[in-house]
């Protein structure tokens, strides 16, 4: 992470942390959810997992590729499955969603908490 600072609506890969189960040993992408005021002083962001499996669920936020997110399917915003998540397994940043697909992730997770 050095050279660069977290902001709200960033995409950025995971690492697998302590691998466990099916899922052990893969990169995944992830927004960043946090809100800017918590980042500046936090080690903890919330990501939000993005994978290009499209469900059209209401818990789910559908991205379509751009120059700014540099997704290269359209993908899925998995908004029941929030999660804090060290910085230590943040390997990179890859673009940002933007302000508009952040609030309606923001949306559906206040939604999903009853907010």
């Amino acid at each position: 992470m050095r050279g660069w600072v977290l902001t709200p609506g960033d995409v950025v890969g995971l690492g697998p942390g302590n691998p466990s189960g099916s899922r052990a040993g893969i990169r995944r992408p992830a927004i960043v959810v946090t809100a800017g005021r918590v980042l500046r002083g936090t080690k903890r962001p919330s990501g939000r997992h993005v994978p290009r499996t499209l469900r059209h669920s209401s818990t789910e936020v559908v991205i379509d590729p751009d120059e700014g997110n540099r997704l290269v399917a359209p993908s899925s915003a998995q908004c029941q499955h929030v999660r804090s998540v060290a910085t230590t397994r943040i390997q990179g940043r890859t673009g940002n969603v933007g302000p508009v697909v952040l609030g309606e992730v923001r949306e559906t997770l206040a939604l999903l908490m009853d907010l």
